[in-house]
């Protein structure tokens, strides 16, 4: 059955999610791990360099022994440790280093040995000169990767000492290009342009660029309006490259971790996430229709809205990229975020390029076109087929969110996405002022959903104990009181409970006023002991509630249904004696 959307709810719907989305990415700005503090509260600042990697140096026994403290949070490469003379000969003698700590290094996309806290470098001297220069690097953990750095070091043989300067108006010592060096600029737009082309492979890009294509080849779009509908389309891909690239960049300069896919960190923009894929592929299923305001996918390219169309779809595909990445893709990245400014935007926007050549191409060059198949009833199954990439797409979103926030924020979501779809079921049936503030309403609660179930990564404290046979059985032993609770998280009426009775500020501070230990047995996955427990008292399933007063082995059984009066009536030292 096939429900149109109205255009005005469709646009409503859509530029929510796509407005709203990178200001929920803009939260991965707040996690942090437990303890830290917010970017508004305190913003991450990096020490100088010289605090960060303090050296001392000694000579002994014709060798140099270099000794680096190190601040937490930064490491040094093992690999960029280098000593040299004044004339930038290297030394004969290979250096001895301490163990350290294999690590995977984005940039050199290699497993390479790193050192925290402390390190100690011995070079053997086989050198009569007195003046060294040693270079160095190193990163901090929260992003940060310094230039290489250079000290002099001036050797007194006969008192053996070292006096050390800094060296940043020092050449070189070696020719080895630093991670920042532009040399490889050249390789790394074309990596751009390769990652970009690739991306379109993607299966959460895939189905956009399809049907775009497949628009091409109606036979009554003019050379030109393909020409115009092909440059729109680029425009709105290389236009939000560019701004994801000045948001890197900005964050950056500010001290922030952040690199690209940095919005997938945050639950809240995965969600908005999980209802665009799930709206788009209805939409390819033939059970929702867009229309063109927002996604010219299929139809027909005219002057005036065809070409917002198309720089929409740009956009939109910009947007749904994010969860991807590609071949080539990742060094370019990581390369650009290590330069200057306008050579980081120069990558972004040759991997928006490489992004919107394929439909460039084909908007151009009419002899590409002949090679796609020919309109007909075929396209309608096709795009229905794409659907399912999109489905899976945001299946796999559910899974990060999940990882990321637990399950109750992907039954959030999931309840957001039916909130979303009666919305639409609402107004296609009835169009009115009611009807469509209700599906309004819907549509800012669905909206509204993963924040309100998002969480800033800190610890959870339970005010409960996991249920264990021995566990009971040494509270039991010692005479204490207990509270048992068997639950599961697929008991309605559990959940129900925990909620309504068992969570309550009252009731915990009564368990804690009368020494009450509060046990929690989860049946969510079998359990024996719990299994056994539920048997012990003749019952077959959760929820089973038991009180065992002080010094008793024989509970009180509680009823299935739970108040917050009706626990703290059985927990009540007159009514435990009875």
């Amino acid at each position: 059955m096939r429900y149109p959307m109205p255009h005005r709810l469709a646009t409503t719907l859509l530029l929510c999610v796509l407005l709203v989305s990178p200001l929920a990415g803009a939260d991965a700005l707040f996690e942090r791990s437990p303890g830290s503090p917010g970017p508004l509260e305190q913003p991450t600042t990096f020490l100088p360099v010289e605090d960060a990697y303090q050296l001392t140096a000694s000579y002994r026994g014709e060798a140099l022994i270099l000794d680096w403290q190190i601040a937490p949070g930064y490491y040094l490469y093992q690999h960029r440790f280098k000593i040299s003379d004044a004339d930038h000969r290297p030394l004969a003698q290979p250096l001895q280093f301490s163990p350290g700590k294999l690590i995977y290094d984005d940039y050199y996309e290699q497993e390479l040995t790193v050192y925290y806290t402390h390190t100690e470098v011995i070079a053997p001297l086989d050198t009569a000169a007195d003046t060294l220069i040693v270079e160095s690097q190193g990163c901090a953990d929260a992003g940060l990767c310094y230039p290489p750095r250079r000290q002099q070091l001036e050797i007194d043989r006969s008192r053996g000492t070292v006096t050390i300067r800094e060296g940043a108006d020092l050449a070189p010592a070696t020719s080895t290009p630093a991670p920042t060096s532009t040399a490889q600029l050249p390789l790394m737009l074309l990596f751009a342009v390769l990652g970009g082309m690739i991306l379109n492979l993607m299966p959460c890009v895939f189905p956009v660029l399809s049907i775009k294509a497949m628009s091409l080849t109606q036979s009554h779009i003019s050379p030109h309006g393909k020409h115009l509908h092909g440059l729109a389309y680029t425009l709105g891909i290389v236009l939000s490259f560019m701004a994801i690239a000045a948001l890197l960049i900005a964050l950056r300069r500010a001290g922030e971790a952040v690199g690209w896919g940095f919005q997938l960190q945050s639950p809240v923009f995965v969600g908005l996430l999980v209802y665009l894929f799930v709206l788009m592929g209805l939409s390819f299923s033939g059970l929702l229709s867009f229309g063109s305001r927002l996604m010219n996918l299929g139809q027909t390219t005219t002057q005036g809205h065809s070409l917002t169309a198309s720089f929409m779809t740009g956009l939109l595909a910009t947007l749904v990229a994010s969860p991807c990445s590609a071949p080539f893709m990742g060094t370019a990245l990581g390369f650009a975020l290590a330069q200057a400014s306008w050579a980081a935007m120069a990558i972004f926007i040759c991997l928006g390029l490489g992004m919107a050549l394929p439909l460039l191409a084909l908007s151009w060059w009419p002899g590409l076109t002949r090679l796609l198949p020919r309109p007909g009833p075929w396209m309608e199954q096709f795009k229905a087929f794409l659907a399912f990439p999109l489905y899976l797409s945001a299946v796999w979103l559910l899974w990060v969110l999940g990882r990321q926030a637990g399950s109750d924020t992907v039954a959030a979501v999931a309840a957001g996405i039916v909130l979303i779809l009666f919305a639409l079921w609402l107004v296609g049936v009835r169009k009115s002022p009611l009807t469509r503030a209700v599906a309004v309403l819907c549509a800012l609660a669905a909206l509204a959903l993963p924040w309100q179930t998002h969480h800033n990564g800190e610890p959870v404290h339970h005010p409960w104990e996991a249920y264990t046979e021995q566990r009971l059985e040494q509270l039991l032993s010692q005479g204490e009181p207990v509270f048992v609770n068997l639950t599961a998280d697929w008991c309605i009426t559990c959940l129900a409970n925990e909620r309504l009775a068992l969570s309550s500020a009252t009731l915990l501070a009564a368990f804690q006023a009368q020494h009450i230990s509060y046990l929690k047995g989860d049946w969510t996955n079998y359990n024996p002991e719990i299994t056994r427990l539920l048997n012990r008292h003749h019952r077959s399933g959760v929820p089973l509630y038991l009180f065992y007063p002080a010094n008793t082995r024989k509970p009180v059984i509680l009823p299935q249904l739970l108040t917050e009066k009706i626990v703290i009536k059985v927990i009540s030292p007159q009514d435990s004696s009875k």
